[in-house]
């Protein structure tokens, strides 16, 4: 059974060693580009449940560890904090720490003893700050998307405020659409000009050509496979398969996979392809582009699900081929943080090592700054 195509598609110089036109040209590099994307979505599709796989087994277990150790961490630096012998710089210092601690802890668990420890050492109250910080936010959202959640809107649920802001921007879309909407009708009513006129026809026609080449190709390929025709059983069940495929590409306007079962099944041979008028190869060139543009969209889509639901940057340009390298290299980074996590907290019983611990923590000058911190 064929599931992918053995040969290359694309227009090659003929004996006469004539240039390629420039609709030939862009055919080559359509069909490349697509080639690039397909393999890239492919690769994407191997790799995330490996990646997934080993997240899961490898990864998760060590962040565990690693934020139950950070849990021990703020509980005995509490501890050390009363100690006698600690100069105030140094309390300012551990109740700093433990503050941007808590702080990272609290966004993943919602714990009681974690919230006193922040209010001890903060010299605030966590939920009436996330309050603060989530108004923040709701206020910034407002101006830029320029209209108001309202006063029953629950500034401590972040989730709420997404799903809030998702809900007025839908509502402002159909109010958008409606008067688009509005105006088209509007502008139909009115008499057309000519050269409009002579447009829509011109844009009608082109459409109805771009249908007319994937029909044409479709209803090849469906006169060689039709699988009622076939006696032979096996041979009835392959041609099944590939009815299904050339099925599947007419209905997604998959040029692309049609052209590559026609030149596969030996429907057309690479003179065929050489030869493809510049009239049809401007209507393959079209609907080509029309298919990169939703393969691109495809990936995007793909690529940033993957980054949002590992918390990667999605700033970063993601490549399948280096994903994998990546979390081994998250593995090794937390656990040496676990390392060092285990060695400070044997340090902080003994107050020597702890005061020699504090001289490296940078207190900031406005709280919550980005500070080198050897948790």
């Amino acid at each position: 059974m064929l599931t992918t195509p053995g040969k290359a598609l694309s227009i090659a110089r003929n004996a006469d060693k004539a240039p390629l036109t420039r609709n030939q040209k862009a055919f080559n590099t359509l069909i490349r580009k697509i080639g690039q994307g397909r393999a890239r979505l492919a690769a994407w599709e191997a790799t995330i449940p490996r990646y997934r796989q080993k997240h899961l087994s490898e990864l998760q277990p060590l962040i565990d560890e690693a934020q139950a150790l950070e849990i021990k961490t703020a509980h005995a630096l509490d501890k050390a904090h009363d100690h006698d012998g600690l100069t105030r710089t140094e309390r300012r210092k551990i109740a700093y720490v433990i503050t941007e601690m808590v702080d990272d802890l609290l966004d993943d668990a919602d714990d009681p003893t974690l919230k006193a420890l922040y209010n001890k050492h903060s010299g605030s109250d966590y939920d009436e700050d996330q309050a603060s910080d989530q108004a923040t936010m709701k206020s910034a959202v407002e101006e830029i998307f320029g209209f108001d959640f309202g006063d029953d809107f629950d500034p401590n649920s972040p989730d709420g405020l997404s799903e809030e802001a998702r809900a007025k921007i839908r509502e402002q879309q159909a109010q958008q659409d409606a008067a688009r909407q509005a105006r088209m009708e509007k502008q139909a009513k009115r008499k057309k000009s000519p050269r409009q006129l002579e447009r829509e026809a011109r844009e009608q026609a082109d459409a109805e050509q771009l249908k007319l080449s994937i029909r044409e190709i479709y209803r090849k390929l469906a006169s060689a496979l039709h699988p009622d025709r076939e006696p032979d059983p096996l041979e009835r069940e392959r041609k099944t398969a590939l009815m299904q495929k050339v099925n599947q590409a007419y209905d997604k306007n998959n040029l692309l996979l049609l052209l590559e079962l026609q030149l596969e099944l030996e429907q057309i041979d690479q003179d065929h392809i050489n030869n493809v008028s510049e009239t049809r190869l401007t209507h393959y060139n079209k609907i080509l582009r029309e298919q990169l543009a939703e393969l691109e969209h495809e990936i995007l889509r793909v690529e940033a699900g993957f980054m949002s639901q590992y918390l990667l940057d999605p700033f970063d340009a993601p490549d399948p081929k280096n994903i994998l390298k990546l979390l081994a290299s998250q593995i090794a980074e937390i656990r040496l943080e676990i390392g060092d996590l285990q060695r400070d907290l044997v340090a902080f019983e003994d107050p020597k090592q702890l005061k020699l611990w504090l001289k490296k923590v940078r207190l900031p000058s406005v709280r919550r700054t980005i500070a080198d911190i050897p948790f």
